[in-house]
Order: C-alpha cells, then structure tokens, then sequence
C-alpha cells in the first residue's frame, strides 16, 4: 500500500472505532478480517497510525474544540500529524486524491491547520486529566494511589506495550520456544520474572507460525502469567478458575499441574467458554473441564468445600490495560466503576464457598485502581472471617514478594494486575 492509502485505511479504522461501542481490538480485528487484501506489513503500519492517535485522543480532542473544529476522524488524524511537528507541506501530501487515496484537505480543513501550525500536543490551559489522558473522575483515584509518581506511571501507560508470549512446558522448554521462533524469523528473549515468559520488543506476528499452531506457545502478558504463578496450582489439586474467559489462565495453570487433577474453567459466557477449546487442544492440556455459570446454577452447590485452590480473575474496569487498549480511558464512565464494585464483591462470596479449609482463593484483577483491589480485600475480610491473607510468595522471584501482586507497566514493563491470596482457615 502506498502512504496514502495507509493513511486512508487509518481514518475509515478510526471512524469505525469511534462509531462502535466494542473494544478498539475488536472492532480492528473485523475491520482486517473484512479486507483481506491488505497485507501484514501494512496492517501493523495502519494500527499503530490509530493506536497513537487513540492514545493521544484526548489531547487531539481539547485542540479541536479549542479552534470549534468537528471531530472527524480526517481531522482527527491531520491535526495529529502536524502537532507531532510535521510541517503543513508534509502533512498535505498525505492527504491526497487519487486511488485508495483519503482525498485533498478541504480549504476550511487547510485554514484549520494553517491557525494550528507552530503548536505542539500540549497546552498550558489543559485540564489536567486531559494532559494525562484520563478520564476526570480517576484522577483523584491515582493521585491518592500513587502520589508525585502519577505522571510517569501514565507516561508508561502510554508506551506500546511488548508481544508478551507464555512457553507452554506441556510441550517443551523456554530455549526450545527460543530456537523454535528464531526458524520462523522472530527474536524472543526471557522475561524478566516469569519463567515460562518470552518477550518481543517488535510487533511481529507469530499466530501463523509452527510454534504458536502446535501449541509450544501462547500470548500472555508477563503479569498475567504472573498472577496464575500466585496460585500455584499442584499436580492432583482440584482448581477453579471462576472468571476463565477464554481460559488463558486456565491453560497456565493446567501446566503447572502437570496435567494432572482436576480444573474447572467457569464463566457465564457461552461464547467465551467455546473459544476455549480450540486453545485447550492446541495447548494438550487434558485435566480442564468447561463450566458454564447460569441462573440457578446448582454447580457451585454441589461442589462447595472441595477445592483447593479458587482463582478469581475478576471484571473490571481494565486500567491496567490501558498501554494495550488505550481506547478504555475514553469508554470507562464513573457508572462503570460504581457499578463493578459490587459485583466483583458478589463474586467473591459465591466463589469463597468452593475452597476446602486450607484452601487458597486468589482474587485477581486488570487494575490499578484501590477500590477494586485492596478495598475489595478488606470488605471480604470482614464479611468472611475464616478467611485470612497470605503473602504472594509462592513460586514468584523474590523481587516481587509480599502482601500482594502490584504490577504496572512503568515498574515492571507489564500490564497492571493486582492479585491477592486468602486461605480459608475455618
């Protein structure tokens, strides 16, 4: 593809972003579903043309309204060249007519850019949470968090995050996970904690590749692999993992079993819990049953007082994911914090009934935010007494030690997750 056709394939991406309620990922993940003619090269170029204007649209936002401009996705994207310091010159030859092409700047789009030529992104009258990139209401929420170290905390979270990979040792090692991508062209080094993880600075894609088909391989966030590291599942234990999804941790902790006992993967999505079998098979994990949580649902019942170990990877609001899904701090409305709270609490005393006396329950979440970690934590503890805390150690490195797991991307170049350990003692 030419640049202009890169750049008109950016603002059709960004307008459908825009328009759509779904997840950025998603809504990009049928958007090349649906043209299969563009090539790999050229999807990455396209995405992450959008991914930096997502991560800047705030800003982008408070200029266009500054100047009483309409926020369309052309001009969304225009105003983002030229305040990243291209000359006017550069930024209207991407703009040109032609095939496949977004088509001239119109003369009302030029005067724009003509009375916003010379500014950078930043302005001295932003708002603050504009300046970071946040919504309103979680800028208190991350001051009382992490005081005078906010600003670099999100400036980390404005980074690109790494291709995170987790080796499967159900099907070999790290070094054979290793020389196994390096034949298909792509370099991966170990993370730094983990020690199934492996880390690739470039976007590259290895979905297509032998390791990832034959299962050698997942994608996983280091912290992910992290938090199923907390729960520290045994070969022959019984485990729930009560929030699996698409069960990524699910497939992490079946490893680390052996294969052997017994582990539920539970959700109350169809559709998510379907997604898992294929990932299931490919990973040669034999131990893990699907269950789906339903209205009425006698499972839990039945089941209470026999497990060993309960992983809750709790909904959220997905701070922590914001390096990866910029397009959150957009979504995420103080309703949706007020809202989750309560249910990751409802969650959490369903659950707890599962777990035998001396067993663990793990409460986990894609957060950075207190009120839903460690304030979830007390609130359990006092409505359940026979549970009490125990440190993360486990089988993590000694550097991350202690009451809890509190990941983020500037201190441990991961996604932000919080986790927390309770055995059950009465």
């Amino acid at each position: 593809m030419t640049p202009a056709a890169r750049l008109a394939a950016a603002i059709e991406l960004l307008g459908g972003i825009e328009s759509d309620r779904r997840p950025a990922d998603a809504v990009a993940n049928e958007f090349f579903r649906n043209r299969r003619f563009i090539g790999g090269a050229d999807r990455r170029d396209v995405s992450v043309m959008v991914w930096a204007v997502l991560r800047e649209r705030m800003r982008l936002g408070w200029w266009l309204t500054h100047y009483g401009a309409e926020q369309t996705p052309r001009l969304i994207i225009a105003v983002a060249s030229l305040l990243r310091g291209n000359s006017l010159g550069k930024v209207e030859a991407l703009f040109a007519n032609g095939r496949y092409a977004a088509g001239a700047l119109s003369e009302a789009e030029k005067t724009l850019l003509e009375r916003m030529a010379g500014h950078t992104l930043e302005h001295p009258n932003m708002p603050e949470h504009v300046k970071l990139e946040i919504p309103d209401f979680v800028l208190p929420l991350l001051r009382a968090k992490f005081g005078n170290g906010l600003e670099a905390e999100l400036a980390a979270m404005s980074t690109q995050a790494p291709l995170d990979l987790r080796v499967n040792l159900l099907k070999g090692s790290r070094a054979d996970a290793i020389a196994a991508l390096r034949r298909e062209g792509v370099a991966a080094v170990p993370t730094p904690f983990s020690p199934w993880g492996l880390r690739i600075e470039a976007r590259q894609s290895v979905t297509a590749g032998a390791a990832f088909r034959e299962g050698l391989i997942e994608i996983q966030d280091e912290g992910s692999q992290l938090v199923a590291m907390v729960v520290d599942a045994q070969p022959g234990q019984r485990v729930a993992d009560y929030c699996a999804g698409a069960a990524g941790k699910t497939l992490a902790i079946a490893m680390t079993m052996e294969n052997k006992g017994h582990i539920f993967a539970c959700d109350v999505s169809t559709p998510r819990l379907d997604a898992a079998i294929k990932r299931l098979r490919r990973a040669g994990v034999h131990n893990a049953e699907r269950h789906l949580l339903e209205p009425g649902d006698k499972w839990a019942k039945r089941q209470a007082g026999s497990f060993d170990r309960v992983l809750i990877d709790a909904p959220c609001t997905g701070t922590g994911t914001w390096r990866r899904n910029p397009d959150g701090r957009l979504r995420l409305r103080p309703i949706d914090l007020a809202e989750i709270a309560p249910k990751q609490a409802m969650i959490l005393d369903t659950a707890q009934k599962l777990l035998r006396i001396g067993g663990r329950l793990v409460y986990a979440t894609c957060s950075i935010l207190d009120e839903e970690n460690e304030a979830q934590m007390s609130g359990f503890l006092q409505r359940h007494p026979g549970f009490r805390r125990v440190d993360i150690a486990g089988s993590l490195p000694a550097a991350l030690h202690g009451p809890a797991l509190s990941l983020t991307p500037l201190r441990h170049n991961t996604d932000g997750f919080f986790a927390a350990c309770l055995e059950r003692v009465a």
